[in-house]
């Protein structure tokens, strides 16, 4: 029977509980979200010395850093010459190199504090579906290779020996990529936190920030953390009206569905190499398997308004199409997770009062950003170098998105239409 519940829940190792915060606290820095952005700030500040607490409002890994497809990522959706486009080409070379570097601190995390996130670094592959998805993979292909990036084209038997079918022809390898068990990564995250001496608290909504005689107050119902930074790193997850930064991008749902462990000659073919995949479809379908061989396939779209057999159809056509030679199997789990998004794939920094950071709309690669924006919001609290900081920090009322619920809404019918044509074989 398919079950409601996230397969990272089952297959990750035992974790780290935390209580929720019963008393008034001072610390250095006050970090608001127990997730990638703000478990790896509170790492590498605490690597330094600081006085670091954080608050998470749920438990750890129960936002999008538990549900994530688990791709580590370099990049973001955006080829690099759109990001020079529009970031500018001084600024978009940076984003592109910084970014580049990301996979490299998550394994570098992994490794350091001995984090069992069942992870592979074998490299992601972006899988051209149709011929002009495959005119973007060789534009792709021939950008990163002009800036030295270890990535690779696969063409006829080795694209096939790779994705493991015969319906691609064409794909890029990025060799700096690959995949883990996203809730045991950012529960190792917190198991290490705790280690240097991170004050962690679950259960702990807050509920303002205020600053009175010159002090900042991170208030909860009860209680309050003095803080001298904050760093607010809820992101897609923020809850409460203490912030105004969900005002700068709006929330699209991301749905995935995993199969019973599989096992023969048909399954081990199945991206044989344990690398992560995904399409050029304008609705991307992700692919990959688990530590016990589950396939997985995820999809942009929830399941609000829709039967229960909608994304199981899909996930069947989806199936049948690149792996028509599997044998009869039953679907295990689905779930649902969201992600921050902005119409031009870049996530936003601000500065508020030379004490708050925040950063957020991640675009579905929150692996990676979130580990490299936790790193570089440590990096300008202990040096003041605004150098640090890989984007412009923006002004939040420049940058809030109009009816965000409307674009939410639209989103979720168009990519609903989509699937709904992939599943009655008009869209291919």
């Amino acid at each position: 029977m398919l079950q409601q519940q996230c397969v990272w829940n089952v297959i990750a190792p035992e974790c780290d509980r935390f209580e929720s915060l019963q008393q008034d606290l001072k610390a250095q820095v006050c970090v608001i979200g127990g997730g990638y952005t703000g478990l790896s700030a509170a790492i590498h500040l605490a690597e330094q010395g600081y006085n670091v607490v954080v608050l998470e409002s749920n438990n750890i890994g129960s936002g999008g850093s538990g549900r994530s497809v688990g791709f580590v990522n370099a990049g973001t959706w955006s080829r690099p010459s759109d990001l020079n486009d529009i970031l500018g080409e001084e600024v978009g070379t940076r984003l592109t190199k910084e970014l580049g570097l990301a996979p490299s601190y998550v394994f570098e995390m992994i490794d350091k504090y001995n984090i069992d996130a069942q992870d592979t670094r074998t490299g992601n592959i972006h899988m051209a579906h149709n011929a002009t998805g495959e005119e973007d993979v060789d534009i792709r292909y021939q950008q990163l290779t002009d800036l030295g990036v270890n990535v690779e084209l696969l063409t006829g038997s080795k694209c096939h020996e790779y994705c493991g079918t015969t319906r691609i022809n064409k794909a890029l390898l990025d060799h700096r990529a690959g995949t883990i068990n996203p809730l045991a990564y950012v529960n190792g995250l917190a198991k290490a936190a705790k280690s240097l001496g991170v004050k962690i608290y679950e259960g702990t909504q807050v509920t303002s920030i205020e600053k009175s005689e010159g002090k900042w107050f991170v208030k909860t119902s009860d209680h309050s953390v003095e803080s001298e930074k904050i760093i607010i790193a809820t992101n897609a997850y923020t809850q409460g009206e203490w912030t105004q930064i969900t005002k700068t991008f709006y929330l699209v749902e991301y749905y995935q569905i995993a199969s019973e462990p599989l096992t023969g000659l048909a399954a081990a073919k199945i991206l044989p190499y344990k690398t992560g995949a995904w399409d050029t479809r304008t609705a991307l379908s992700s692919i990959r398997r688990d530590k016990d061989n589950r396939l997985l396939l995820g999809t942009v779209g929830g399941k609000k308004m829709k039967p229960n057999s909608f994304y199981q159809s899909w996930a069947n056509v989806i199936q049948k199409h690149y792996y028509p030679d599997l044998p009869k199997f039953e679907w295990q789990y689905e779930w649902v997770g969201q992600f921050g998004f902005t119409q031009d794939h870049v996530f936003r920094v601000f500065e508020i009062d030379d004490s708050i950071l925040a950063a957020c709309a991640y675009n579905g690669r929150g692996i990676t950003t979130g580990t490299m924006m936790g790193k570089c919001f440590a990096d300008y609290i202990v040096s003041g170098d605004r150098n640090s900081i890989p984007l412009p920090f923006k002004n939040i009322e420049e940058e809030v998105v109009p009816y965000q619920s409307m674009r939410s809404s639209l989103t979720e019918v168009g990519i609903s239409l989509y699937h709904l044509g992939q599943c009655m074989r008009i869209v291919r």
